[in-house]
């Protein structure tokens, strides 16, 4: 079965959506959370990914990796690189292009790319997605910021085929939600009528985004989008952290941010106040040994906590009235103002929203869930497995995209050389086509029109495309179609090399008619020519051509596979090698208690020695160098000699205790048997008498059977092998259903039918007296009879 899944990877945690037959799910993981840690950490024999990574993240934060959709497609001189610095612990280098971690794996120093760690934890999610809904996971649809630019869009597409998925799309977050929001919606303006404008705000763990979003019935349009990419709820977090290390530097004299683990706690306590304080005038907080052996306290109001973030308040309205500006509409246009985000909760930032709005704020959309259900929906529009409501989503697009390009030799002075062809607000998908007259190959680049709006350093280079090998001599027309595909990727789609072809005349209908009669003598009069049309055609040809963009060498790509396909196979080893010497760990432990107590009556003096010897040997491999790291095998087989010995005393105990319930059962079915065919019951009298004989016959050599196998186990001592089994004697019961049901379920044979016969026909039908008509017998047509006379429509 294909699945329809929905990513949201969020900066703190993320979430898989599943579309089934009842509507959208959000998937658990395997601690039954429905959130997973966005992490990625790395150990001496394993990686370990989302809730494992974020258990061990405190005691391994150098070689535990977040931030993960803020890096990947990222260069290392990126501003926004060295901002991430302040919440990573993971040493961040240069890895070929892009920005990466250098981390110490298996026991060595090793780098990954930001574009490998996001493929990693993608890896994580379609795992959980495949054991919840117990079907290979394939096609996607991942959710990203708005504020993603063609490059990290790009890595993102080149992450998921890393992972082994099939990214129908990517969604921008807002647009999810708002998808998921207007699909449902009954009261939506028909097209023809003024049409809805809701806003969207969305304030997660890193950032903020606003999207202005005007709906009519079966449709939405983006209209307007803007962000703050550093506000969000690790900077709330981080503005109290650096609060109270000030206060414990005065009140315990430690300085919490010279040692990592005490951030590390002190970060968790912090983002616990506040949640308490989105609910509560007042928070306490309390780290236990936070450094030094200390455990620290404070509290904190939340006016107090209101001024320590004012900065930030002060920066709620800005995206808000960027949206508003781009939509070219005013806030009083808003119907609605839906939020989501974790960090919506906050009372100050509520607030500055409402009252910049002037009305009630909305909660009709799932905060944390929102956006995951979206863009499982967006899966479900494009994948065939699901029937969805028709509704189309046009999103718009952030940065202005020009294209540039080299003049020709013998150009005119005033010809541009390029042209802004997607502007800010252009809807996506859209295509625009290229004209050029050209004489021999040419390149043309695509670029951010305005460097300046990119978020962070990132390069305003986007592509180029090479045009090659013209066909002819001279000056060509060529046509270049370019496209930003739903996912806000630009692609270049072909070259086309277009020329008049030589007219041709056009085939005309031959007419005849009678020829004009010619007087004798006179010659016939010459006919005049008649005009010849001609058909004007075009040409088309395609051009070879070349594209480049900031997409990875398809060869580095599968060498990424290749090596993400090795790193997870030796992380299922290393989880199965755990879970054997666990299983060991846990089998001699049993075994010792079990010999003294419920397989004590069970087992000889001589194995029990022999087995109390084989776990105590066990044991003390167990805790030895060698014991600790061991392979597989190695535990597997000291868990096969321990259950060589030890499987069969559990198999005496067992019988022992399931004998007795199994022959209950095996004799209640003799019993039934005899009692059917021995009883005389007119329900079965018309069975022959051989076949109850057999019935008879089958229960009589069962409960023989029975019996002297009962006898014989009885001689037995208990530390013998069992002479029968539970399952012996559930076979037998088995075997004499097979026989006796049959027989004993046999239908009654049905009666003969007795016809009445026919009263000889002494007048005809029109001539019967009405006397007789009132006694004639008058059939009813069965009613199945009647519906064969029916016309019936076959419907599909």
């Amino acid at each position: 079965m294909t699945s329809v899944i929905g990513f949201d990877i969020g900066q703190s945690g993320s979430k898989i959506g599943a579309a089934r037959n009842r509507g959208i799910d959000i998937l658990i993981n395997e601690v039954s959370n429905r959130q997973t840690p966005s992490l990625v950490a790395f150990g001496p024999r394993s990686r370990v990914l989302g809730e494992s990574a974020k258990t061990q993240e405190t005691s391994n934060f150098r070689n535990t990796v977040g931030s993960l959709k803020r890096l990947i497609g990222r260069t290392i001189d990126d501003p926004d690189v060295e901002i991430e610095k302040k919440f990573m612990s993971a040493e961040i280098v240069k890895c070929g292009n892009t920005v990466g971690v250098q981390v110490n794996y298996l026991g060595e120093p090793t780098v990954f790319s930001a574009t490998q760690l996001y493929a990693m934890f993608l890896g994580r999610l379609k795992d959980t997605a495949a054991v919840e809904l117990k079907s290979a996971v394939n096609d996607v649809v991942i959710a990203v910021p708005v504020w993603y630019t063609d490059a990290q869009r790009r890595a993102v597409v080149d992450a998921a085929d890393i992972a082994g998925l099939n990214p129908l799309r990517l969604i921008n977050d807002t647009t999810a939600t708002a998808l998921g929001y207007g699909i449902t919606k009954t009261d939506l303006p028909a097209p023809n009528e003024p049409a809805k404008y809701i806003a969207f705000v969305d304030i997660g763990h890193s950032d903020y985004s606003v999207s202005i979003v005007q709906f009519n019935k079966g449709s939405l349009i983006v209209k307007g989008t803007a962000y703050d990419r550093h506000f969000g709820g690790r900077d709330l977090d981080l503005a109290l952290l650096d609060h109270f290390a000030e206060e414990f530097k005065a009140k315990y004299k430690i300085d919490v941010k010279s040692n990592k683990k005490a951030v590390f706690r002190l970060s968790a306590a912090v983002e616990k106040l506040k949640k308490i304080l989105s609910a509560n005038a007042l928070a306490p907080l309390s780290v236990e040994s936070i450094m030094e052996d200390i455990d620290a306290s404070s509290t904190l109001k939340r006016e107090e906590f209101e001024a320590l973030i004012a900065p930030l308040l002060e920066r709620t309205i800005a995206p808000l009235e960027a949206a508003l500006k781009q939509a070219g509409i005013s806030k009083e246009d808003i119907e609605a103002v839906e939020l989501i985000g974790g960090t919506t909760r906050v009372p100050a930032l509520k607030t500055r929203i409402q009252d910049y709005f002037g009305r009630p704020l909305s909660f009709t959309c799932n905060q944390e869930e929102a956006i995951a259900r979206g863009a499982t929906l967006a899966c479900a529009m494009l994948s065939p497995v699901f029937k969805v409501r028709e509704f189309s989503t046009t999103d718009t697009q952030l940065y202005p995209i020009k294209f540039v390009w080299e003049a020709s030799p013998d150009a005119e002075a005033d010809e541009g050389t390029e042209l802004v062809a997607f502007d800010r607000g252009n809807a996506i998908p859209s295509a625009k086509v290229l004209s050029f007259s050209r004489s021999q190959a040419f390149d043309v680049e695509a670029q951010y029109a305005n460097p300046s709006d990119l978020p962070g350093g990132v390069a305003p280079w986007i592509g180029k495309y090479t045009v090659k090998s013209l066909n002819k001599e001279g000056k060509q027309q060529v046509k270049l179609k370019a496209k930003l595909n739903l996912s806000g990727i630009l692609s270049f789609e072909g070259a086309t090399a277009i020329e008049d072809a030589p007219e041709e005349p056009e085939p005309e209908a031959m007419e005849t008619e009678e020829a004009a009669p010619v007087a004798e003598g006179e010659e016939a009069a010459p006919e005049a020519a008649a005009p010849v049309k001609k058909a004007k055609k075009t040409i088309k040809t395609p051009l070879p051509a070349v594209a480049s963009s900031t997409s990875l060498d398809p060869s580095l790509v599968n060498e990424y596979k290749e090596k993400e396909g090795q790193m997870a196979a030796s992380d299922k080893l290393v989880l199965e090698t755990e879970d054997r010497k666990n299983a060991l760990e846990e089998y001699v432990y049993d075994v010792r208690d079990k010999l003294e107590g419920a397989w004590k009556k069970y087992v000889t003096e001589e194995d029990k020695e022999k087995l109390r010897a084989l776990a105590s040997e066990a044991e003390d491999w167990l805790y030895t160098e060698e014991g600790e790291d061991a392979t597989k095998s190695a535990y597997v087989a000291r868990l096969d000699g321990l259950k060589a010995l030890g499987d069969p005393i559990l198999l005496r105990f067992r019988e022992h205790e399931d004998r007795p319930r199994a022959t209950a059962a095996l004799r209640e079915i003799i019993t039934k048997f005899q009692d059917q065919a021995q009883g005389g019951d007119e329900k079965y009298s018309h069975i022959e008498e051989k076949d109850l004989t057999t019935v008879i016959e089958a229960c009589a050599n069962a409960e023989a059977w029975l019996g002297n196998k009962l006898y014989s186990q009885q001689e037995k001592p208990l530390t013998a092998k069992p002479v029968i089994t539970s399952a012996d004697i559930s076979k037998k019961g088995d075997e004499l259903n097979n026989i006796c049901i049959p027989i004993m379920t046999r239908p009654k044979p049905k009666a003969p039918k007795t016809e009445t016969p026919k009263p000889e026909e002494t007048a005809k039908p029109d001539e019967t007296p009405e006397a007789e008509m009132a006694d004639a017998n008058v059939e009813e047509l069965p009613e199945e009879k009647a519906e064969e006379k029916m016309p019936v429509d076959e419907l599909d």
